[in-house]
């Protein structure tokens, strides 16, 4: 019986183990897509069949980077010859890199718009995660007189999608001169990131025994001092793993950035899909965008993954 029951416990594992493998390779083949198409050549963009094999070139991050327009007429072999490497992949897609009247490049607006995102949602993270572990130690450790309702009130304000209140936001804004503002998203995105950031670091300073801040105050600290050297070393993966998730929301945020903002402020969501080539969308500039979009919450949740994955398993058991 024994021996009946391990070869079954195996086999389950085996199919638990491909199961998971084939989840894996579904929720990773958009990501392989993108990346592979950022460093396609533009006509094997929409190739079909789709080409899997191809010489990965560096054209569409170039293009990403700069303005350019329809070339007439094929180049001389004087300047081609004399173009830079990198702006002869532009010729080659029948395209010319726009230069001032000096002969300098003239940039894109994505990297604005990338450091626009930047800026914006470090700074929402940082209000978000600060204000919601100071009301969060507030609910835990206070008596606080309809604290269920005050916590469902914040909860409420996670319930509305972003394009229901985007009008309305949009008026109030525009009254208030906050609009294509980066103080304008900010404010935005950390009110909506804060009923989460609440939420999930009362769930984690509840965990943390009381008996700790008592030691500390018999001990003479002020509760603030308790709170800073006590409670939120304890809490460090708590708030790394609502850190995490704040900067995801708001570094992935569309709805607001695209009906708030035009130029000034505009973050990278609204502007990579504006990105088109001469006549037919440029597929590869688009992919190149993503990629790089991609890359800064990829590395800053590589960075936390040892919080994070505490952090979200943190409080699990319970004696």
């Amino acid at each position: 019986m024994a021996a009946v029951q391990t070869r079954s416990e195996r086999a389950l594992n085996r199919v638990a183990i491909a199961a998971v493998l084939v989840i894996t390779l579904i929720f990773l083949a958009p990501i392989y897509w993108i990346t592979s198409t950022a460093f396609k050549p533009r006509n094997l963009a929409t190739s079909i069949p789709p080409t899997v094999l191809f010489e990965p070139e560096l054209s569409p991050f170039v293009k990403l980077f700069t303005k350019r327009s329809q070339l007439r007429g094929a180049p001389t072999p004087e300047e081609y010859a004399a173009a830079p490497w990198w702006e002869r992949m532009v010729f080659d897609g029948g395209e010319k890199i726009v230069r001032s009247g000096r002969g300098e490049v003239q940039p894109s607006g994505y990297p604005n718009r990338f450091m626009n995102s930047l800026i914006v949602a470090i700074t929402s993270t940082v209000l978000a995660v600060g204000m919601g572990t100071f009301t969060a130690y507030g609910f835990s450790r206070f008596k606080v007189k309809g604290e269920a309702d005050l916590l469902f009130f914040i909860l409420s304000t996670r319930m509305l999608p972003p394009v229901v209140v985007a009008i309305p936001m949009f008026l109030m804004y525009r009254v208030v001169g906050l609009n294509d503002t980066h103080w304008g998203l900010i404010i935005l995105y950390t009110a909506f990131n804060l009923s989460f950031s609440v939420w999930l670091m009362k769930g984690f300073i509840d965990e943390i025994p009381r008996e700790y801040e008592e030691a500390a105050l018999v001990d003479g600290y002020t509760r603030m001092e308790a709170f800073f050297k006590i409670v939120i070393p304890e809490a460090a993966t708590g708030i790394a793993a609502t850190a995490v998730f704040c900067f995801i929301t708001a570094w992935n945020e569309y709805a607001f950035a695209l009906i708030m903002t035009n130029r000034r402020a505009q973050t990278a969501p609204p502007f990579i899909p504006s990105q088109v080539g001469s006549g037919l969308p440029d597929w590869t500039v688009i992919a190149a965008g993503t990629f790089l979009f991609l890359l800064p919450v990829a590395i800053f949740t590589f960075l936390l993954r040892n919080h994070l994955l505490r952090g979200m398993s943190f409080g699990a058991i319970r004696k």
